[in-house]
């Protein structure tokens, strides 16, 4: 298990992807904000969903998603067909517009991320992607009502369990 300090470390690089996300949000397009630009491509990943999906998969309240969802609507990115299964519900698809839009932020991305590590390797790119990935995998879906921090208390017993003898 790592130390103290380096956990501490970690917490203050962590907190400092806040100005990454911020030089990638500034690449969008006017007409897209992050928040809608996470509705479309969550849409493009994961496929024609409900709202309440949605709202779980941006790990925000449903108010905040409604207000995305009416953006980009709007733009006619997506459709908000009734649900076979309720029909008080909706069903969010991407139209074509609106893929075309998730291409373009595609694009975009690649183009930031390209620019801003010309100096990294490819090995270098590929070890931070897994380990970014391995990072969220370790979280689960915080999103959970069930989900909660560790108490001290569970820290102390995971550290005495988990070291080894000097």
């Amino acid at each position: 298990m790592a130390a103290q300090r380096q956990y501490e470390e970690l917490a203050r690089q962590l907190s400092a992807i806040g100005a990454v996300k911020r030089g990638l949000g500034r690449g969008l397009p006017h007409d897209c904000p992050a928040g809608s630009a996470a509705v479309l491509i969550l849409l493009d990943r994961h496929g024609a969903m409900r709202m309440s999906r949605l709202a779980e998969l941006l790990a925000v309240d449903t108010s905040v998603t409604s207000r995305h969802v009416a953006h980009v609507a709007e733009r006619e990115w997506i459709v908000r067909d009734p649900d076979p299964a309720d029909k008080r519900s909706r069903i969010l698809r991407l139209t074509p517009e609106g893929k075309a839009k998730v291409d373009e932020l595609s694009e975009l991305s690649i183009r930031t991320l390209t620019h801003y590590l010309h100096d990294w390797s490819d090995e270098e790119v590929v070890q931070l992607s897994t380990l970014l990935a391995r990072l969220r995998d370790s979280f689960g879906d915080c999103r959970a009502a069930s989900a909660r921090l560790p108490s001290p208390h569970d820290v102390q017993a995971t550290s005495e369990t988990t070291r080894t003898p000097a």
